[in-house]
């Protein structure tokens, strides 16, 4: 019987998560396994795997070829012991080469490389937890909030004690957002008053207004000592200045969609070691079975050093290709949002998309005018329940019930594999449509400044990873899906906190949701 060219398996993460799981093409190796769900599963590398054998029952797996056809697979987390700083004033020894080298010069590189990389883990919270600001003036303040509950008095705001509190309240914002806006500003200086009514001798918009100027001196500071989210804007002339550069809010560049990390800082003295990973990447990507654990690894490691780059220099989709080519992997995708956003991408997507499908086909049927007319060409094309099927289906309307132009975005052809006449298409996604109906096209391309950059499997899958791609490329919404991509950030996604768009808010209002 012929080897298939996948590999469908049961995958057990814990007693509550449960998944089936299929890898195209089949693994040649257990640590191309282990790539592959790292990238899928969002996990880390410390897990080892077993598996369900039909004669002798769980056992590790070591050799790919020992899984029956299709297997159950456990993921098994793997205990990591950290070492234990000496505090004897013995010397500790490490085995070294005959050069008199040490054998883990290699692994600490890496990983002074990565504690060298400040990456944001939360974003912006739904209520903001005013910080502890010290001893000292904790002490002054709950003085101050007991002889308020007294007698309604407030306390003297020394020049000395307002500093310590706005500095305070700066760094503790910096670390969710390095240029917060009006009414995230607005938000500290309220929860600043409702835990310490003390300070209330100044007024809210007196606190707000200090907390404007005391940001902006902070942020001077992380610019003189080289935090490149900021530094990058670092150039900028005030309001008034009278100079020639550039006015002080054009081409300001910093988080618009709800980049976590959208230019995370790293020791850039580690240049030349981030280039000879990034030339690794490249010529394990020239195998034809690469490793992915090892790429995974290494894509974590230049993460920001890729990042700087794409961020600064802008540069055309063919030269990201040529430099990166794992990012244009799916699993490498779905890493590079979640390293940018903190979100798990396609679980989210796809589990917002199917939790709303059946309220947008009602919505969909209840449309009238030349909207309704589309959305009933569309729906008559839907003959069964396929998952895939309505996810297209969904997909395909929800641009147009918020008035985008889905047809500049959605072109067929008779091969993806030549769509020179769409070099004018900057974003979209190709689909053939020679042999299958709109819903269902036998083959699906998407579409980067006017070239076929990835191919997947369907329509879905396109929308999904072409989204990531937005993220890890740095690109524009489409014009064309302006309102579309909206919805499934701020609303499928939960991402960002800024306000949505009329069209957007009203959709979601309509969904109920």
């Amino acid at each position: 019987m012929a080897v298939q060219d996948n590999l469908t398996m049961r995958v057990y993460l814990s007693a509550g998560d449960i998944r089936k799981l299929t890898m195209t093409p089949r693994p040649d190796t257990v640590e191309d396994l282990i790539g592959w769900l790292e990238g899928i599963l969002q996990l880390n590398n410390n897990f080892s795997l077993q598996y369900d054998d039909p004669d002798w029952g769980l056992c590790n797996l070591y050799d790919i070829k020992e899984l029956p056809e299709k297997p159950t697979i456990h993921v098994i987390p793997m205990l990591v012991l950290e070492t234990i700083p000496t505090t004897s004033a013995e010397p500790v020894f490490q085995p070294t080469t005959a050069e008199g080298n040490s054998t883990d010069t290699d692994s600490q590189a890496d990983t002074d490389i990565l504690s060298n990389t400040s990456l944001r883990s939360l974003p912006w919270p739904e209520v903001f937890k005013v910080p502890h600001f010290g001893t000292d003036v904790e002490y002054r303040l709950n003085e101050g909030n007991l002889k308020y509950m007294v007698d309604q008095t407030y306390i003297t705001v020394t020049k000395e004690l307002k500093h310590k509190i706005l500095h305070k309240l700066a760094e503790t914002i910096y670390e969710f957002d390095p240029y917060p806006g009006a009414k995230d500003r607005e938000i500290v200086a309220k929860a600043l008053l409702e835990k310490h009514p003390c300070l209330g001798r100044c007024s809210l918009m007196s606190w707000k207004k200090s907390l404007e100027f005391k940001f902006g001196n902070y942020r001077g500071d992380m610019v003189r000592i080289g935090r490149l989210e900021v530094c990058v804007n670092g150039g900028k002339r005030a309001r008034g200045g009278g100079d020639e550069r550039e006015p002080p809010n054009k081409g300001i560049k910093k988080a618009r969609k709800g980049e976590l990390n959208f230019l995370p800082h790293y020791e850039e003295k580690n240049d030349p070691k981030m280039e000879e990973a990034r030339q690794a990447l490249s010529n394990e990507m020239l195998k034809k079975h690469p490793h992915g654990s090892l790429i995974k690894k290494q894509m974590d490691i230049t993460f920001a050093f890729r990042r700087k780059e794409i961020v600064n220099k802008k540069p055309d989709v063919s030269v990201v290709l040529e430099r990166w080519p794992a990012l244009f992997t799916e699993s490498q995708v779905w890493c590079e949002f979640h390293r940018v956003v903190g979100t798990n991408l396609r679980d989210h997507f796809f589990g917002a998309l199917d939790q709303l499908s059946s309220r947008l086909m009602d919505l969909f049927r209840m449309k009238k005018g030349v909207a309704g007319k589309h959305l009933t060409e569309l729906l008559l094309q839907t003959k069964t329940t396929e998952p895939t099927a309505v996810r297209t289906l969904c997909l395909r309307g929800l641009p147009i019930i918020l008035g985008d132009d889905p047809a500049v975005f959605f072109k067929s052809c008779s091969d993806v594999n030549e769509s020179s006449q769409y070099n004018e298409m900057p974003v979209g996604i190709l689909y053939n449509n020679s042999e299958s109906p709109q819903l269902s096209p036998s083959k699906v391309g998407i579409i980067l400044e006017g070239s076929v950059a990835m191919e997947v499997a369907d329509v879905p899958q396109a929308v999904c990873v072409l989204f990531g791609l937005i993220y890890a490329l740095h690109l524009d919404y489409p014009k064309c899906m302006k309102h579309t991509c909206h919805f499934i950030q701020q609303v499928m996604l939960n991402v960002g906190r800024g306000a949505l768009p009329h069209k957007v808010q009203t959709l979601k209002d309509q969904l109920e949701l």
